[in-house]
């Protein structure tokens, strides 16, 4: 309980510290200084994410960092917990935004600030939006940033891996970008696993998978491209 404590006011307070760091990214992008603004926010992006997971007390066994290709990519993870999010900004040293739930977008502080990260955000209820979210995750990633997607829609909460929602892949063969598998094990022992806000450290394992070029697939391929890196990412999982 007391982790839990800890944690709670220890992301209070650095909501509070992201302020003047916030005010700062307002004042780059007003000055049009795009490049200074976005290495700011990859900064506070990656900082914050290792020391959020860091307070957690959990360590994170990372391997196959040097597979990540250079340029845009897309992440393709499964989501088992709520520290799935620090844990791949804090860990992969690449620009990169999330496509995420419109609810994230509504957290003081933090909404604003991922939204200004590239973050696109989703309502599930309202199919039209989710294609323009498409279209705009490809106009960000031909513009050199990452993005993340969690194909499963939303935590298993578990170590098992949810089905791939239908068409959640389209967004890297769209933009015709590299995807990047990466599995997650052992975050929803963190937080999910012990009950309602009952944080425990625990060892996370990291996996990145071989990228998967989409710029020549064929039909063929790219019809089960989802089920292709589903199993990939499953292989990985205790």
């Amino acid at each position: 309980m007391f982790r839990t404590i800890y944690i709670i006011f220890y992301f209070i307070v650095d909501q509070i510290f992201l302020i003047p760091k916030a005010l700062k990214v307002e004042r780059l992008a007003k000055q049009g200084k795009i490049k200074e603004m976005n290495d700011s926010l990859h900064t506070i992006a990656y900082t914050w994410g290792k020391r959020i997971v860091n307070a957690s007390g959990s360590k994170v066994k990372l391997s196959g960092l040097e597979k990540i290709p250079e340029g845009p990519v897309v992440f393709i993870s499964n989501h088992q917990g709520n520290f799935d999010i620090p844990i791949l900004l804090g860990f992969i040293d690449k620009p990169k935004a999330f496509i995420a739930k419109v609810e994230l977008s509504k957290i003081p502080v933090f909404g604003k600030w991922i939204a200004r990260q590239k973050c696109i955000f989703i309502d599930r209820n309202d199919p039209r939006q989710s294609l323009r979210a498409i279209n705009n995750g490809v106009k960000t990633l031909k513009e050199g940033h990452s993005m993340i997607i969690f194909p499963e829609g939303t935590r298993s909460k578990g170590p098992k891996i949810a089905e791939f929602k239908k068409g959640s892949l389209r967004l890297a063969t769209k933009a015709k970008v590299p995807i990047v598998p990466i599995t997650i094990d052992g975050t929803y022992k963190i937080m999910e696993a012990n009950g309602k806000l009952n944080i425990k450290p625990t060892e996370v394992k990291l996996t990145i998978s071989d990228p998967i070029y989409t710029d020549n697939l064929t039909k063929e391929e790219e019809s089960g491209l989802s089920d292709q890196v589903y199993e990939i990412i499953k292989s990985h999982l205790s």
